[in-house]
């Protein structure tokens, strides 16, 4: 594995007067953090970003642009998935602003990625495994060296931005036709050649379910969508545009089972929840429409999330903000954004994190 060279500790920086859109905002006061000597040698960084997605990117050259040094830990294979986040399964993007042409995920990372370090953002190729957030400065640790105290990476604020993993199955076959048939996203994956005019399924019964069918049928011959209930779970308006589209055909009660094929995916094997009857369909793809998973187990008991895992962020005085429960800790991007869930939505966040954070610190170099 790849390993950026270690960067040298922070050296603060007096910043002069700036013009920003914004006065200085004073922070919620939410949790008590006491202090902490560092062990002479350690790493210590003004500002440390986790994850590089579109929204740990962003923050990075927001908060490089403002002279913070920031530091990014864009993780290796973090959650199973490339430093860069879930766009770098994502063969082509037409909707996020500025290219006409479109682009795919892995270039629109590698371009956020560019620019991060053009304006001084140092980037680990490394994953956090291991943080406490009880004391400032933060303590971080790189997987495989998170037992010692004297290995911690220490921060004055940390930015988050791990994202969500979409969930899958894994039946019989899925991890050989993962890529070659077997997708967790439709509307990225759904227009490239091997799905176009072939029988496809979709494989849930909200609303995300629902958006990425109808979306299919724009490419597919036919979209089987399989519900393992007997009824929809997605909103009225949603569930009846769905049932009544002439290209998709709801199976309810049923679940996938086994993924068939050569190279790519051919046949999909199916149960029914209720007699147990397995099937055989001839489709040629298999989309997963059944949620995500917020990459937040390092940060439980620490950090407050909602019921599912997401970080909750709160207001900070009285407007819409990426403050956590815990001063000098922000959020964003999808660890904290379970609707949306969009390149742009995420980027927008980064950057509201980052001047959150510029903020917040020089309001600590006052007190």
């Amino acid at each position: 594995m790849f390993l950026f060279s270690h960067c040298p500790p922070f050296k603060k920086t007096e910043h002069p007067e700036k013009n920003s859109a914004a006065d200085t905002a004073t922070p919620n006061k939410s949790s008590t953090i006491s202090t902490m000597a560092p062990i002479p040698g350690q790493e210590h960084y003004k500002v440390v970003v986790v994850g590089s997605g579109p929204a740990g990117h962003t923050a990075a050259i927001y908060l490089a642009r403002a002279n913070l040094e920031p530091v990014m830990f864009e993780g290796f294979m973090a959650a199973g998935v490339a430093a860069g986040g879930q766009l770098t399964t994502t063969t082509e993007i037409e909707n996020f602003p500025g290219f006409p042409d479109g682009l795919s995920g892995p270039e629109l990372m590698d371009g956020m990625r560019k620019q991060s370090e053009r304006f001084g953002t140092k980037i680990f190729t490394e994953t956090i495994s291991r943080v406490d957030l009880s004391q400032r400065p933060f303590k971080l640790w790189r997987e495989g060296a998170d037992t010692e105290d004297k290995d911690a990476i220490l921060a004055d604020a940390v930015v988050i931005a791990t994202g969500a993993t979409a969930k899958r199955l894994h039946i019989a076959g899925e991890e050989t036709f993962w890529q070659a048939g077997i997708s967790a996203c439709a509307v990225c994956d759904g227009a490239i050649p091997i799905f176009r005019n072939k029988p496809l399924v979709v494989v849930g019964g909200g609303d995300s379910a629902s958006e990425e069918a109808t979306f299919l049928t724009k490419y597919a011959s036919k979209v089987y969508v399989l519900v393992r209930r007997d009824a929809l779970r997605a909103s009225k308006v949603m569930a009846d545009r769905l049932i009544n589209h002439p290209k998709v055909e709801v199976l309810w009660n049923k679940i996938p089972i086994e993924a068939k094929g050569d190279k790519l995916l051919k046949q999909l094997v199916i149960e029914d929840t209720k007699t147990k009857e397995r099937t055989t369909l001839d489709v040629n793809g298999l989309f997963y429409a059944i949620g995500h998973t917020p990459n937040t187990s390092v940060f439980k008991s620490q950090l407050d999330l909602d019921d599912v895992g997401y970080i909750k962020v709160r207001p900070n005085n009285g407007v819409p903000s990426t403050y956590t429960n815990i001063e000098g800790v922000f959020a964003c991007g999808d660890v904290q954004d379970k609707t949306y869930r969009q390149a742009i939505t995420a980027a927008g966040s980064g950057c509201m994190a980052a001047l959150d954070c510029e903020r917040w610190l020089e309001s600590q170099e006052h007190h």
